[in-house]
């Protein structure tokens, strides 16, 4: 039996094990900006206000990092292999957030998060190309759904750091694990399909590709909205979760961290929920409609909170996290979406086009609040984005079953 075979014949071989290590201190390094904002900031000399607009600005600038570094590591997936970029984007945000706790001014701290973010925008797109590629056909689901529900506890492990040491610390620390990381990527090995396309002359990673086709473009384009209802939940919700709950009148202080990690709980369970679904259903698109009608149900509960509690908040959070734990299975739909010679380039990018997108949701937030109200602006927000991704979704092709050995 050659490597590969060995790697396919079960979803607990190690290139899964270590796919989903790599997400776990892929997700703790992506949330710890958003758990330990109000501390780090604040230990910056910054007022209250502030607080709150450089929070804004800096996970933008964190976003836009993911979004470039999404297309610079799916063409480098797609060219030079699976494994090049799971080295290389792994040595990159984790020397970006040994660095991030030394910081002293917000243009610094905002420098080393973009830094970060283009790191951090490789690992789940590699990892679950990878994984799509070497388990069967019909373990694919259940192999990327545990990849992302074991990586998404990550945001819970670095809450719960975050309560134990200093916010440097807790930097340090998720840069150290990453590097830690790359000894067990040593003994992963790479993709069978793309070694096969590599010996011929198809072009591979040319991300032009999905604009010189009418239909690649439209089944592109497709494959990121259907993702845009996750980072508006964690992006906006949760992540100014405190701010929402002054406006609701909530009288105990909501700690956005702590929201975040109740979210990510939710998400985690969520992600590996809706592999089972998919897999009882064979259809990866019944599936996701399936939890988009949670989570409408949930972001109304959301915001019909009126002098509720701190509680009840995080308990709405984590019903958000869950409802929202589809980003296993919208990256798999993207992978299996297009060829071998693309395959890691869409899977990559289109992860962090829906991360990136997020600049552009909170300014769309920040322009409806500021005539309609805090809580009005994030209503119209989250119906917008509702509508976009549910029209997106209705025209998505199932992929469930796809055999994957094709090329553009």
């Amino acid at each position: 039996m050659s490597r590969n075979d060995q790697a396919s014949a079960g979803l607990f071989s190690i290139p899964v094990l270590v796919a989903a290590l790599g997400y776990f201190v892929d997700i703790y390094d992506l949330l710890l900006f958003g758990i330990i904002r109000k501390t780090s900031l604040r230990s910056l000399g910054l007022s209250e206000e502030m607080v709150l607009t450089s929070g804004e600005f800096i996970i933008s600038i964190q976003m836009v990092g993911l979004l470039l570094g999404g297309i610079l590591w799916g063409v480098m997936g797609d060219k030079k292999g699976r494994l090049s970029v799971l080295f290389g984007s792994i040595i990159l945000y984790s020397l970006a957030n040994i660095a991030s706790g030394m910081v002293q001014t917000v243009n610094q701290y905002a420098l080393l998060r973009f830094i970060a973010g283009v790191g951090l925008a490789g690992e789940l797109g590699a990892g679950i190309t990878l994984v799509s590629e070497l388990l069967p056909k019909e373990k694919r689901g259940l192999g990327t759904s545990m990849v992302a529900g074991f990586g998404l506890t990550g945001a819970i492990v670095a809450y719960f750091i975050s309560k134990q040491f200093d916010w440097r610390i807790c930097y340090y620390i998720g840069g150290g694990m990453g590097l830690l990381l790359l000894l067990l990527r040593i003994s992963v090995f790479e993709s069978n399909m793309f070694n096969q396309v590599k010996e011929t002359n198809v072009s591979r990673g040319n991300f032009f590709m999905f604009f010189t086709n009418k239909d690649r473009f439209f089944k592109y384009i497709k494959c990121i909205l259907i993702g845009l209802p996750t980072w508006y939940v964690i992006g906006i919700l949760v992540t100014f979760s405190d701010q929402f709950g002054k406006n609701m009148g909530i009288a105990e202080p909501i700690d956005p961290g702590r929201a975040i990690m109740f979210a990510y709980v939710g998400i985690s369970l969520g992600d590996i929920a809706i592999g089972f679904v998919s897999q009882a259903l064979k259809s990866r698109r019944k599936a996701l409609f399936i939890f988009y009608i949670m989570t409408m149900i949930c972001i109304a509960l959301f915001f019909l909170q009126r002098d509720s509690s701190a509680s009840v908040m995080y308990l709405i959070c984590a019903a958000l996290g869950f409802s929202t734990g589809f980003w296993a299975i919208f990256v798999t739909m993207a992978a299996e979406q297009f060829g071998t010679n693309l395959r890691a380039t869409a899977a990559t990018t289109v992860p962090n086009m829906v991360r990136g997108a997020l600049p552009l949701m909170i300014l769309l937030f920040k322009s409806l609040r500021e005539g309609a109200g805090f809580i009005t602006g994030g209503i119209i927000t989250g119906i917008i984005i509702m509508v976009i991704t549910l029209v997106a979704a209705y025209f998505t092709k199932e992929t469930f079953g796809k055999d994957l050995r094709y090329v553009e």
